[in-house]
C-alpha cells in the first residue's frame, strides 16, 4: 500500500481508461471540474449552464463534467448541445461525462420501472455521444435489501451498457448514497456486469451507507464506510474519478480527507484519466474552493509522481 508523510503535501498546500495493474506516471492524469462546483450559482441564475465551460477554462482545467439537472430539457435538443460544444472549444477544455439523475432507479425491483428508468436514460447516452463525451454517471439506487437490489441493478446496468455500447459511451456508476456507498457492494455489482462500458466513478466523499430515518440525503450520517477501503475496491473498474472536497485548513489541505493518500491510492491503480474537482463546501465561495482544491491535487500529483521516481 502507498504510503507517505502527509506532513510535505499539506504545507502550502475524452479518454479515460479503466485502472491498470501497473503503475502510472501522475503526470500523465489531467484535472477536470465537476459542474456541481458551481451548482449554488447556477442554481441561484448567476451562472448559466452554457458559461459553465468557459469558467472552467478560465480557471485552468483541462476538462468539464456536466450535471444533467442544468440542462435538464436539452438532451435532445441537438442546437442546443451543438452551442455546448462551441463553447467548450473555444474554452479549450474536452467535454468528458453527464452526471445523470432523476430519471429512475436503475435498480428498481419492478421491472416495469426498471425499464423505464433504463429508457429514461438512453436520451442521456444519446447527448453524451453528442458532445463527443465518454460517459454517462448514473446511480445503481433500488430499494430492498443488499442482494436483491444488487441483482436488479445488475439487471438494469447490463441493459443500459447494451444500449450505451452502440453509442460508444460508457456507463459508470459513482458510490452516491445507500447501498452504492459500500465500496464492496458495489464492485460485486462490477464484476457480475463485467462489460467493458460498464464501471465506476468512485468519489473520495459519498460513503455514507446510512443517515438518520433512513434517508438517502439530507440528514446526518449515522454509518460510513471506509473512504480509503472504499475507492481503493472501486478503482479497478474507474473510468473516471472525483475529488470530493468540503473544507480547507489554513495551510491549504482538505480537512476530512487525507487527499495524498487518496491521490496515492489513485496512482497505485495505475490510474489515467482525469480528476474531477467536486467543491462541496460551505466556509469558501465556490471559485475559491475549485481553485483550493485544484491547487491541493496539483500539490500531490507531484509529490506522489517525485516518491515514485525516487524509489525506483
Amino acid at each position: 500500500m502507498f504510503s507517505m508523510s502527509i506532513l510535505s503535501c499539506k504545507e502550502g498546500i475524452k479518454t479515460e481508461t479503466t485502472a491498470e495493474t501497473d503503475n502510472a506516471d501522475t503526470t500523465s492524469i489531467k484535472i477536470s471540474l465537476a459542474q456541481w462546483s458551481f451548482h449554488k450559482a447556477l442554481m441561484d441564475k448567476k451562472m448559466d449552464n452554457l458559461d459553465f465551460a468557459t469558467k472552467a477554462g478560465s480557471l485552468g482545467f483541462d476538462g468539464v463534467e456536466y450535471v444533467n439537472q442544468f440542462f435538464k430539457d436539452k438532451a435532445q435538443d441537438t442546437a442546443y448541445l451543438a452551442q455546448m460544444t462551441q463553447k467548450a472549444k473555444e474554452a479549450g477544455v474536452e467535454q468528458l461525462l453527464i452526471m445523470v439523475d432523476g430519471e429512475g432507479y436503475l435498480g428498481d425491483a419492478d421491472e416495469a420501472k426498471r425499464t423505464e428508468a433504463i429508457n429514461n436514460h438512453h436520451k442521456w447516452v444519446d447527448a453524451a455521444a453528442f458532445l463527443g463525451c465518454h460517459s454517462i454517471r448514473v446511480n445503481a439506487h433500488g430499494e430492498g435489501t443488499a442482494e436483491e437490489v444488487a441483482k436488479y441493478a445488475v439487471d438494469g446496468l447490463s441493459k443500459l451498457s447494451v444500449y450505451a455500447a452502440t453509442k460508444n459511451i460508457n456507463v459508470l456508476v459513482e458510490n452516491h448514497g445507500g447501498y452504492s456507498s459500500d465500496g464492496a457492494w458495489l464492485a460485486s455489482v462490477m464484476a457480475a456486469v463485467n462489460k467493458p462500458n460498464c464501471g465506476t466513478l468512485p468519489d473520495f466523499g459519498n460513503f455514507c451507507v446510512k443517515r438518520q430515518d433512513g434517508k438517502m440525503w439530507d440528514s446526518p450520517c449515522i454509518e460510513e464506510y471506509d473512504k480509503y477501503k472504499g475507492v481503493s475496491e472501486l478503482m479497478p473498474f474507474a473510468k473516471a474519478v472525483s475529488a470530493k472536497s468540503y473544507e480547507f485548513g489554513e495551510l491549504g489541505f482538505e480537512t476530512t480527507i487525507d487527499y495524498l493518500k487518496m491521490i496515492g491510492i489513485v496512482k497505485e491503480a495505475g490510474y489515467k484519466g482525469y480528476i474531477g474537482v467536486e467543491y462541496e463546501g460551505s466556509r469558501m465561495g465556490e471559485e475559491e474552493g475549485v481553485i483550493a482544491t485544484k491547487t491541493l491535487i496539483e500539490k500531490c500529483l507531484k509529490e506522489v509522481s517525485e516518491s515514485t521516481a525516487e524509489s525506483k
